[in-house]
């Protein structure tokens, strides 16, 4: 009995290991995954190979958790960062064709949920105008204030390299910035952090917040996978309706204009002018009152007054 429970404690980190380098395979798209392929050879047949579908949803069940939690860091909310991830895989699924080639496919994703969430129209929707449930621990409050505090390119800088671990270079990739302005956005954010919080001035103390925060947190994200797809696609089709709609619009109101268009040139006229030497146009004074009745009185009496004289045809 020992020797078998002995075997099996060694052979659960091994198993745990393989398990964690299929998901990152299938997280990059990779098909050639450790432990998917055939015991003898290793050429993989088609029925080893991973669908779209299949892809997408191991890429969200490895990247989605971790990547609420990091956007919950960078926006403070954890309503939006939930919004904000999903948003982000429904893009990548309407672009997976894209994301499946890409070296790093939890990279696109985390720069697409990234963007999304610190996206200033936020500001304008009624529900992120309200107060958010600060965290429960005391530090933890404090190190989310003093995040928030900071511009939203050096926080973004200093969760992609502190929180995450990311290369200078890499960091200065993603955030769309050479390396030393990369460089000089990092180290302003962490004297952010140093002035507001002076026990976070050692760097490695910063990173281990950083992560303690993150993980604290409860955050919830979609159920399925395939929630997420069948949302994606539904919203393509909306967007696709919405852009045929316009289209139509915009053709029946060209037509309708250019039908009610004049399709000849008519010279404008010229202004009037008085010519000279012509005397202008008169007529009769208009009645006063007074003539006005003696009208109305002469014909009321026509044919009941005296004879008239007619003259005599001869």
């Amino acid at each position: 009995m020992t020797q078998t429970a002995a075997s099996a404690a060694d052979a659960a980190p091994a198993d745990a290991e393989a398990d964690t380098t299929r998901a990152d395979a299938a997280a990059r798209g990779d098909d050639s995954a450790p432990g998917d392929g055939p015991a003898s050879d290793d050429v993989l047949t088609p029925d080893d190979v991973l669908t779209p579908a299949q892809a997408f949803d191991a890429l969200y069940v490895f990247a989605a958790p971790a990547l609420v939690r990091q956007t919950y860091l960078l926006t403070g909310r954890r309503e939006l960062a939930r919004e904000s991830v999903e948003r982000a895989f429904h893009l990548a699924w309407q672009r997976w064709p894209e994301v499946a080639v890409d070296r790093d496919p939890a990279g696109w994703v985390r720069a697409a949920a990234y963007e999304y969430a610190m996206s200033p129209w936020h500001r304008l929707r009624l529900r992120h105008r309200l107060p958010e449930t600060p965290p429960t621990a005391l530090d933890d409050r404090r190190l989310l204030s003093a995040l928030r505090s900071l511009p939203p390119a050096y926080r973004r800088t200093l969760l992609l390299y502190d929180g995450l671990g990311l290369g200078l270079p890499e960091t200065a990739a993603e955030t769309e910035a050479s390396t030393p302005a990369a460089a000089n956005r990092l180290l302003h954010a962490r004297a952010g952090i140093a002035a507001r919080l002076p026990e976070l001035a050692e760097n490695e103390e910063l990173r281990r917040r950083l992560a303690e925060l993150g993980s604290t947190e409860r955050l919830r994200t979609a159920p399925k996978p395939v929630a997420v797809r069948t949302d994606s696609e539904r919203r393509a089709r909306l967007w696709t309706r919405a852009a045929i709609a316009l289209t139509v619009l915009v053709i029946g109101s060209t037509a309708v204009t250019l039908h009610r268009a004049p399709d000849h040139y008519e010279a404008p006229q010229a202004p009037a002018k008085t010519v000279p030497g012509v005397p202008p146009r008169s007529g009769p004074a208009p009645l006063s009152a007074e003539e006005l009745a003696l009208h109305a009185k002469l014909r009321t009496l026509f044919g009941v007054g005296p004879d008239r004289l007619l003259p005599q045809a001869r």
